[in-house]
């Protein structure tokens, strides 16, 4: 089988850069989770990493995320 370059799209790019983002904010409190931090409610970095999570699900078409 060849190998291909999987190319991502801009949804999955801007959602790398959040994870990464939100890792090092995990790192820099010691934490291994957001659930574990006292600011989990009021936190814009996660805050961000959600809502680019929400948008690279539906590719930017809008809409709320719905169980």
């Amino acid at each position: 089988m060849e190998d291909r370059e999987i190319t991502k799209d801009k949804w999955q790019v801007m959602l790398d850069a959040k994870i990464i983002i939100l890792k090092q904010c995990q790192v820099n409190h010691n934490l291994d989770s957001c659930m574990k931090c006292k600011k989990l409610l009021n936190c814009e970095i996660r805050d961000n990493y959600i809502e680019i999570v929400y948008e690279s699900m539906n590719k930017g078409s809008g809409g709320g995320f719905e169980f």
